[in-house]
């Protein structure tokens, strides 16, 4: 078996410093573009000018094409021959794939509810108020907020780092299918109710796989909802 030298490999990883820069500013400039999906500012079809971005971020147009590969692995975006970097438009069957991930985790942290902390207890509440104050304001792209907020919390609840950034990447592609609905106060109006009659189920009735089987029937009815206004988009 052959050793390295310290001095040697250290050398090598020395060598590979200004990679490192660039992956860890890419990586930024990815969770800001990430944010930006979540928070809805940035919709389905929109070009992503490379000199404009740069010139904002102030990011070498090679770290801004890092983050877009990155960001592109995640179907957040989509790369079109000649044409440039867009942010991508989800389809059915891309929904589909979403909520069978979104039931085994989301299900799996409610599961924890009586287990997990106060804090992460009330971040679910918390969500569920923010929804009803934006709601009550008439700022119903912030109730949208508020809804991947409240999914959010509920994956928190499972007190695992990995689970809550899988759940970041995938709300963000589901608040892009969100914005193809079109009218956000005709598809949130709903089921925002459904947030607060599913934490009355854990806090006053103590009913666990009562509120499990409702998010199921939640997440089942949304998923209809948002694949069958795909299809017809």
């Amino acid at each position: 078996m052959t050793t390295v030298d310290a001095g040697d490999w250290l050398s090598a990883l020395a060598k590979d410093r200004g990679d490192i820069d660039r992956s860890s500013t890419s990586e930024r400039v990815a969770d800001k573009l990430r944010a930006s999906v979540l928070d809805g500012d940035i919709k389905p079809g929109r070009q992503l000018n490379e000199k404009a971005l740069g010139d904002a971020l102030r990011v070498s147009r090679n770290t801004l094409r890092e983050a877009f590969r990155l960001l592109t692995h995640e179907r957040l975006l989509v790369h079109e021959y000649s044409k440039g970097v867009f942010v991508r438009r989800p389809d059915a069957a891309d929904v589909a794939d979403l909520y069978a991930a979104r039931r085994i985790i989301e299900c799996g942290a409610l599961r924890r509810w009586d287990d997990a902390p106060e804090a992460a207890r009330q971040a679910v509440r918390d969500a569920v108020s923010t929804g009803r104050e934006r709601a009550a304001a008439g700022d119903w792209t912030g109730v949208g907020t508020a809804n991947i907020g409240f999914h959010r919390a509920v994956t928190a609840l499972a007190g695992s780092a990995r689970l809550d950034e899988e759940m970041k990447r995938l709300l963000a592609e589901l608040r892009l299918a969100f914005h193809v609905m079109g009218d956000p106060e005709a598809f949130h109006r709903d089921y925002l109710p459904l947030h607060g009659a599913l934490v009355a189920r854990l806090d006053a009735d103590r009913d666990v796989p009562g509120a499990e089987a409702a998010l199921v029937a939640y997440l089942e009815r949304a998923e209809e909802q948002l694949t069958t206004g795909l299809r017809g988009a």
